[in-house]
């Protein structure tokens, strides 16, 4: 990492834009700061903030990362003296959307597309989902992306051809899915079914009644085309007329959610326990993670006892959501100064020292588990309470319980001096081979990615980690340290993906770019990989 004062750091990273091939060697860490696992490729992304990697195979064996990417701002994120746009890093002045990225080839990433958000304002397409056409109930053969339009709408676009995207419903065409919007946010798409827990806040909502914060809109996007509004869901107490709950200030608001899918499904045939939603609420304070059951939140075909109620319009119209309780089965309350980014279920996991006295039915192996990360968001640790991951026991759904927490050591690597955010984001969201239910991979800012031991969920181990080494596109962090603002210039490793091959790719919220990683010694051992 690389201190600055606030002017130098902004003057410093704008003339650095554009240096787009000045980093990316194949061994690049920070001052060799990796275990088990090491760089094998790189793509500068642009030099444009990112969000969320998503994986996509198609179906003739070639993998893509759709990267959705901030709003573009100006560089020195928290300095004061950040108060105008750079030049945009494109020489068209795109404006931030999302990156198509070829990595069928991890060590040599092809860059193909970038759909920029071009609204004026900076753009921004954070989330993205991918699913097959063939996957979904249409059957025709095409590949779909779902991705937020800034803060205003999410679109669909057909991505059959990633070099060539067409819209599906876009904000361009005027019949964007719920255009209008007052927030959006990381969204969830069963691509076997088709539904969509698409998050995001109408801007009629406040008018309407609601409380602060976004919740969830249920589509029906089976065919893409054309969707059908479900149903609303929060968490009770946000929605017009509600009360904040008890012992709560406010009420909490969603986050994201993970879906299992249908009994039978893509998702449960890995292991994870089918026809559950996991709802994440308050994303870095306020947290709960609730167990929600997919059959009573869905009405038929897809569910049994759920309602179709509001629409895209209004919540009230044209019959009002009234019903925010009975399909949750449980929720797991944490420490107001902890949130729930991600909740990433594991399914049910066998407990190997639970199985010492194989003749007692009571020991309650194997048992279900939930990893949850709560999203640190200080620059310099300031002003914070230490943000964790927490294995939580969720065999008893009613009453989920906190069972070990894990955390990367401040003092490992002088976290908290070195700049921008330190502690967890999120976790990788992919199911089955080669990594479900062995290991977890978190995102932990200034101290890169981490790999996570849970096959005993009681007792977590980190086996492995790498952090990116800063390159001339990287973004400085500015924040109040020791009582003077100060900046540094860090890698803020913000999300993660992994594929069926057992590669794991992070992004950079400070424009780092896209780092591909492997496994070796052990990790890769846990795995099931080759260490070569």
């Amino acid at each position: 990492m690389r201190f600055l004062s606030t002017g130098a750091g902004v003057a410093a990273l704008t003339a650095g834009l554009l240096a787009f091939a000045a980093a990316g060697r194949a061994d690049d860490a920070d001052d060799g700061a990796s275990k088990n696992m090491k760089q094998v490729g790189w793509n500068a992304l642009q030099a444009r903030s990112t969000y969320q990697p998503t994986l996509h195979k198609y179906a003739d064996g070639r993998y893509f990362i759709f990267a959705g990417h901030h709003t573009y701002g100006a560089p020195g994120e928290g300095s004061p003296a950040a108060a105008t746009l750079p030049p945009l890093p494109k020489v068209d002045g795109e404006e931030n959307g999302t990156s198509i990225v070829d990595v069928t080839n991890p060590r040599r990433p092809v860059y193909v597309k970038h759909i920029p958000v071009s609204n004026g304002s900076g753009g921004g397409a954070q989330m993205v989902r991918v699913c097959d056409g063939n996957a979904l109930p249409v059957h025709d053969g095409k590949v779909y992306m779902l991705r937020s339009y800034a803060s205003s709408a999410h679109e669909v676009w057909d991505v059959t051809n990633p070099a060539a995207p067409v819209g599906v419903l876009t904000v361009a065409g005027g019949n964007a899915l719920m255009s209008g919007l007052a927030g959006t946010h990381k969204s969830w798409w069963e691509c076997d079914t088709g539904i969509a827990y698409v998050v995001g806040r109408r801007g009629n909502d406040t008018a309407s009644g609601w409380k602060g914060g976004n919740h969830i809109f249920i589509w029906n996007l089976a065919n893409p085309a054309s969707p059908q509004y479900i149903r609303e869901w929060a968490f009770d107490g946000q929605q017009p007329g509600g009360s904040t709950p008890p012992h709560f200030t406010s009420v909490p608001t969603i986050h994201g959610p993970v879906s299992t899918g249908p009994a039978g499904g893509a998702i449960a045939t890995t292991g994870a326990t089918a026809e559950r939603v996991y709802f994440a609420y308050g994303t870095g304070s306020n947290g709960v993670m609730q167990i929600v059951d997919r059959q009573k939140l869905l009405p038929p075909p897809w569910g049994t006892s759920g309602v179709s109620c509001g629409s895209a319009a209004s919540s009230q119209l044209p019959s009002p959501c009234t019903d925010y309780k009975s399909a949750e089965i449980g929720r797991w309350i944490m420490n107001p100064d902890n949130g729930a980014h991600t909740n990433w279920p594991l399914g049910k996991l066998r407990i190997q020292d639970f199985e010492t006295a194989p003749a007692n039915p009571n020991l309650g192996t194997p048992r279900d588990m939930v990893f949850v990360t709560s999203e640190a968001t200080a620059n310099w640790c300031a002003g914070q309470v230490r943000h964790l991951s927490f294995l939580v026991d969720a065999n008893e759904e009613q009453k989920p319980q906190s069972i070990a927490t894990y955390q990367v050591p401040a003092s490992s690597g002088d976290f908290c001096n070195r700049g921008g955010r330190f502690g967890p984001h999120a976790t990788n969201e992919e199911f089955g081979a080669p990594f479900y239910q062995k290991l977890v991979f978190t995102s932990q800012f200034n101290a890169g990615v981490r790999a996570t031991d849970v096959r005993d969920p009681y007792n977590p181990k980190e086996v492995a980690f790498f952090i990116p080494a800063v390159n001339a596109n990287t973004d400085v962090r500015c924040g109040p340290h020791f009582g003077v603002v100060q900046c540094a210039q860090v890698v803020q490793t913000n999300n993660v993906a992994t594929d069926d091959r057992g590669y794991i790719y992070i992004v950079d919220r400070a424009d780092s770019g896209l780092h591909i990683l492997r496994l070796t010694g052990k990790a890769a051992e846990i795995a099931g990989l080759s260490d070569d």
